[in-house]
């Protein structure tokens, strides 16, 4: 027996706990446009009564009238950014997606990347010939960032920006897994779209992993962290503190089976190590996405605000506290007054599994912070959940679906 067809888009609202809203194909098509042309994404609840499950059945019974109106109105495409796109006035806006890597990237998500990157490209520069879209690859460290803009121009080969990626580094299985992005940069108009790398040098992560912060380079350190006031003050924010407890750390793994067999996060050096290398590359990144982000919007301002995506792994965008997550901050700090807040940011998990997620279920996991002292920080694990057709959620994958 076949199963009936799903929605495979979904949006997360910000509800308390957060819940699913899906989306027709046409909507999500719409979205994504809308996004490319700088609506970012509310983080408040598109449905405004409180929901939670204790009172679900209540509200069903009593109070759906203006739930289901602002459910429906959205998920017809009439309430998504629209109406509250004329009072943003922030100078950059970004598209984060999160793409599985565990243990290897698969095909099918990245041909659902670069449908996805074809819609926004399309939709942030057909109206505007002087408009370029940035694409920001996490795998490619900072030293390759010329080769990457020699290919998107078309100046170099295919096998030649590999070879330099290997140089760099960059294994050649995780090159050949963005064969389809390759192919469909270079079909692209060199104008209008820049490729971006944000990762730290593989020297200076593997530096980190054994020495902590210190044993980088201090003039690369510097240029992977703009913002080092709000660097060391984001690690006591309880906000982010949450998502290193409950997100960040939980993807620890030994350095090698050589080095320390009994390494784990009991093992404070090798535990505060992993801290470190990930918050560096997760500053790397957003620092980097920013740098462009800010210079396109300060060297072509008559062109409206910049539009920036990035492709990275699941673990480095899920609960919005990884590179996503420091975006408004370090935008903020290059140019005060860019406006640039969490609302330009938008989010994205591709095909996402409930693993990827950290579930202990078959579920997704939908938030972090649900207990008593951790539900004033309580995140969602991103604005939206998008499946390739061939990948359609499972029945038990999809929890708290609201229509």
């Amino acid at each position: 027996m076949t199963a009936a067809p799903r929605p495979l888009y979904y949006r997360v609202d910000s509800t308390t706990p957060p819940t699913l809203l899906s989306l027709p194909p046409a909507n999500a098509q719409t979205i994504l446009k809308q996004v490319a042309q700088g609506s970012g994404t509310d983080k408040q609840a598109i449905v405004v009564d409180t929901i939670n499950l204790n009172n679900m059945l209540n509200k069903a019974v009593f109070g759906t009238v203006d739930v289901v109106t602002n459910v429906a109105n959205f998920v017809s495409g009439k309430t998504n950014s629209d109406e509250s796109t004329t009072d943003k006035n922030w100078q950059a806006s970004f598209a984060c997606l999160g793409i599985n890597n565990k243990p290897t990237v698969s095909n099918d998500d990245v041909q659902l990347a670069v449908s996805m990157l074809q819609t926004m490209l399309s939709a942030a520069t057909t109206n505007n010939k002087n408009k370029k879209m940035g694409l920001g690859l996490y795998f490619c460290p900072y030293s390759t960032q010329s080769i990457l803009q020699q290919y998107s121009a078309g100046q170099v080969t295919l096998e030649q920006l590999q070879q330099s990626l290997l140089d760099a580094g960059v294994s050649l299985e995780t090159q050949q897994a963005y064969q389809p992005l390759w192919d469909w940069v270079a079909s692209c108009d060199p104008n209008r779209l820049d490729l971006i790398a944000l990762a730290p040098e593989v020297a200076d992560i593997a530096a980190v992993r054994s020495q902590g912060i210190p044993g980088v380079n201090a003039e690369r350190r510097a240029q992977y962290v703009v913002d080092a006031p709000g660097f060391i003050a984001l690690t006591q924010n309880p906000k982010f503190k949450l998502y290193t407890d409950r997100s960040l750390l939980k993807d620890f793994t030994a350095l090698s089976t050589t080095t320390d067999k009994k390494e784990a996060p009991e093992d404070s050096g090798a535990f505060n190590n992993y801290f470190a290398e990930r918050i560096l590359v997760h500053e790397a990144g957003a620092t980097a996405l920013a740098r462009y982000a800010m210079m396109q919007s300060t060297t072509n301002s008559k062109d409206g605000a910049s539009f920036v995506t990035m492709l990275a792994p699941t673990a480095d965008v899920r609960f919005l506290g990884g590179i996503n997550g420091r975006l408004p901050r370090i935008c903020q700090a290059l140019v005060p007054n860019c406006g640039v807040t969490d609302n330009a940011v938008t989010t994205f998990l591709l095909n996402p599994t409930a693993a990827g997620t950290l579930s202990q279920t078959r579920y997704l996991r939908l938030e972090i912070g649900t207990g008593p002292e951790t539900l004033a920080y309580q995140t969602k694990v991103a604005d939206y959940l998008w499946f390739s057709a061939n990948q359609m959620p499972a029945v038990n994958l999809i929890p708290r679906l609201m229509n």
